[in-house]
């Protein structure tokens, strides 16, 4: 089984909040955990929102995106190509996402279609989760 993580799961790995100790979990169970290539930029920018509005957290923020850093070969990478952007476009239109969700998703679908094995999308927004499951993918 693939877990494919979205911005908001994969930071789940990094700092503890709610549903990280569901995401370490299903990591542990799965063949490999991928993400879009894009994941790194919008994670990144998370953690760094989070640092900024919890100035207390700033010393482990820093921590998180060092490990993240150093992580980030060890997923299996979607790249964004124009056709998958097209795909993006259509599924946008289709389940009324926003441009990144957007890209998720179609990222996620690439990947299952061309992996031919179980995908589980790992996200924490319901819109997205319930037109991952649309396409067939399992989710949290």
């Amino acid at each position: 089984m693939i877990l494919f993580c979205d911005s908001s799961a994969l930071v789940k790995f990094y700092v503890q909040e709610d549903g990280s100790d569901q995401m370490q979990l299903m990591a542990k169970r799965v063949k490999m955990v991928a993400a879009a290539r894009i994941t790194y930029a919008e994670a990144m920018a998370a953690l760094s929102r989070r640092g900024r509005e919890s100035p207390l957290d700033g010393p482990s923020i820093g921590l998180a995106k060092q490990s993240l850093t150093a992580d980030w070969d060890k997923y299996v990478l979607v790249e964004v190509t124009q056709d998958l952007m097209v795909l993006a476009a259509d599924l946008a239109e289709t389940f009324a996402l926003g441009g990144y969700d957007s890209v998720q998703l179609a990222a996620a679908r690439t990947l299952q279609q061309s992996a031919g094995r179980v995908l589980r999308f790992a996200c924490f927004d319901q819109r997205l989760s319930r037109a991952a499951g649309v396409l067939g993918m399992e989710t949290l």
